[in-house]
């Protein structure tokens, strides 16, 4: 469990009191209770560190809400009366509470727990965000790599070697295919699948539409000519149609 959620649940058991808190959680936990009971810190101790760290990581990553992050936890420096609409976490720390007439309370603690609620989902907006960059720096690099590799292939073509430049072609039509398989949430079965399965599997899947499926199709031919026929040589025009069929595909096939 996140620290964020254990001091969600140490704000609860604040504003809830100890003992009614920890029944209800050992009610809807069972044996599991003690231990989470146990690991709860203190939110008040514990808060601020939290949220230092969690300012370094919006700031870097969804700036345009740290505004939004920062206003639930600071009170507004103007405001004439407390309400529970501008009750702040930072009044919470305070143990801030209020009351009319002596014992009619007006806004307490209770009020900042929509406040971290808020800050907590505008971080968990941050790790996604963090998450898609981290895909999509590995989708560049990937890309670099394959393209260098399509790059040798060419030159391979260039220096007569025609079987290892449709073989290197081959292999990266693979890993391009398995990947665009991953990305689209398409299951794998076999142990070793050859262009074919993957193919398949992105056609049957939606992924592809029949022209790209047929086109990848004549691609993988050529790759069996390079690789498994040894009885006929393939031409350079074919080698150089099977490198420039699969860098389409890498580019077009996503």
């Amino acid at each position: 469990m996140s620290k964020g959620k254990l001091l969600e649940f140490s704000m609860e058991r604040v504003t809830t009191g100890r003992k009614e808190f920890d029944a209800e959680i050992k009610k809807r936990l069972g044996e599991k209770a003690d231990a989470l009971l146990k690991a709860l810190p203190s939110f008040k101790d514990e808060y601020q560190a939290w949220y230092s760290e969690a300012m370094a990581v919006i700031r870097q990553v969804l700036p345009d809400r740290l505004d939004d992050f920062r206003r639930h936890y600071e009170k507004p420096k103007n405001r004439k009366d407390i309400t529970f609409e501008n009750y702040h976490i930072e009044d919470f720390l305070q143990g801030l509470r209020v009351t009319r007439y002596g014992s009619e309370v007006v806004v307490d603690a209770s009020a900042a727990i929509p406040r971290f609620a808020q800050q907590l989902s505008i971080l968990a907006a941050a790790e996604k965000r963090f998450e898609s960059s981290l895909f999509e720096i590995k989708q560049l690099v990937q890309a670099d790599l394959f393209d260098s590799e399509i790059d040798a292939a060419r030159e391979l073509l260039k220096q007569q070697f025609s079987r290892a430049a449709g073989a290197i072609a081959g292999v990266l039509l693979e890993k391009h295919l398995a990947q665009v398989c991953q990305d689209h949430g398409v299951a794998i079965t076999k142990k070793h699948p050859a262009i074919s399965d993957l193919n398949d599997l992105l056609k049957n899947s939606g992924v592809i539409e029949i022209a790209q499926w047929r086109f990848i199709q004549h691609l993988g031919d050529l790759r069996n000519l390079c690789d498994h026929n040894k009885k006929k040589e393939p031409t350079d025009a074919q080698v150089s149609d099977l490198i420039d069929g699969v860098a389409k595909i890498m580019k077009t096939v996503l």
